[in-house]
């Protein structure tokens, strides 16, 4: 039972270390851009995905729907996104990314991709392929194990 413990403590420690130091290029590289991270994963989604209403963003970048409104708001002052009332429910409002915010990311979403790739390089395609399912799999079984 120990040996489990301890296979499981040294894969949480491996994983929190290696997410650190990927984040830690990530994080370097947006901040160039006058970006945090949360913004550049918001104005990323509306750049891919096209406008979101603001109450489902928080739940695919993974961030709070009250953080979410202050993340808006300070792309909104930094004219990368606009908000746009639904015309069929008032009640919704679309984020979307306006064409300066979709020029910055023409511009910079290439070589913040280089950047992962050198940051993750140091396995072969093959084992991203492999740490790729096995992380996958990972993170589905310890969300459904949460509920």
């Amino acid at each position: 039972m120990a040996d489990k413990r301890d296979a499981s403590l040294d894969l949480f420690i491996a994983l929190s270390r290696a997410s650190q130091w990927v984040n830690a290029h990530a994080d370097r590289d947006i901040k160039s851009y006058g970006l945090n991270r949360t913004e550049f994963g918001v104005l990323e989604l509306l750049y891919h995905k096209g406008s979101q209403p603001l109450q489902q963003i928080g739940g695919k970048v993974l961030m709070s729907s009250g953080n979410i409104t202050y993340v808006v708001d300070k792309l909104e002052q930094k004219g990368f996104v606009q908000r746009r009332a639904c015309t069929e429910d008032r009640r919704t409002v679309y984020a979307e990314i306006t064409e300066s915010g979709k020029g910055l990311l023409d511009e910079v979403f290439p070589l913040h991709t280089e950047i992962i790739h050198k940051a993750v390089n140091g396995l072969t395609d093959e084992e991203k392929k492999v740490a790729h399912e096995l992380l996958k799999k990972l993170g589905k079984y310890a969300e459904e194990d949460f509920k």
